[in-house]
């Protein structure tokens, strides 16, 4: 897992359009990248739509927000679209990404093993460097709980 104090991984791919987007950090005040196993799934969902939910405070704190996931591009568009995504999902379909913020590898689930991508987020600031880093995220809350702690670390 990556920690704060560490420069955070470049990040170029595409997105629920079939757009090459490069995440540019000095573009917002702080950056929420939060790594997802797959679009339209419960916990992927809830989560998804905490920060659909939170969208104001974010756009209001000059917060962005990008959510990645190994889903292929043409996963992403309705995802977003049928739960009104306020903020770019980006396609990482070989984790190259995700690895690269230690968010992707072997898992378990229902016996079989697989990789696959960990929910993970991290918050970047507009220098380019990790602020702040959840691993195993729970998805419930946790747009909420993004909110609370980038306003702590402001002291």
């Amino acid at each position: 897992m990556l920690e704060p104090g560490d420069s955070a991984p470049a990040i170029t791919l595409s997105d629920q359009h079939g757009d090459a987007v490069t995440v540019d950090p000095s573009a917002a005040r702080y950056t929420v990248v939060y790594f997802y196993p797959r679009a339209d799934t419960p916990g992927c969902t809830t989560e998804a739509c905490g920060f659909r939910d939170e969208w104001d405070a974010f756009e209001g704190a000059d917060i962005a927000v990008v959510g990645i996931s190994d889903d292929p591009v043409e996963d992403l568009e309705p995802f977003a679209e049928e739960y009104e995504l306020p903020f770019t999902l980006l396609s990482d379909p070989d984790g190259e990404v995700a690895s690269a913020y230690d968010s992707y590898g072997e898992k378990q689930m229902f016996g079989n093993t697989f990789d696959g991508v960990f929910r993970n987020t991290y918050v970047l600031d507009a220098e380019g460097t990790i602020a702040l880093a959840y691993e195993g995220v729970s998805p419930e809350d946790h747009a909420v709980e993004i909110l609370d702690d980038i306003e702590a670390l402001e002291g």
